[in-house]
């Protein structure tokens, strides 16, 4: 049973418990999980980017409105910066390490 992208169809409750059927390591389970982690941060920063460019555009004479949006831009800039970071840490400590982290697919 491969379980890529539905967590749900590799884990079963045994009394009360979730139980993996497919995960025999974390490793298999960052493999599933990191890349989705990515892609949803990717999305939540572009819609983060278009909301504050769209709150300075749609409020040019405000100025309160105007700096809101550009917290939102700078927040979703320094999340990119984040996002972008830990990416690469996690290449840099499968390549010191050789325990292979995420699928090379990404």
């Amino acid at each position: 049973m491969d379980c890529p992208t539905n967590l749900g169809d590799c884990l079963t409750l045994q009394d009360g418990s979730a139980v993996s059927t497919q995960y025999s390591s974390i490793n298999t389970l960052f493999n599933n999980v990191l890349p989705n982690i990515y892609i949803a941060s990717g999305l939540i920063i572009f819609f983060m980017i278009l909301l504050g460019g769209f709150t300075i555009i749609s409020n040019a004479g405000d100025t309160h409105k105007i700096q809101e949006g550009q917290k939102i831009i700078t927040s979703a800039i320094i999340g990119f910066v984040v996002v972008f970071a830990s990416y690469w840490i996690i290449q840099l400590i499968q390549v010191l390490t050789g325990i292979q982290i995420t699928n090379s697919s990404l």
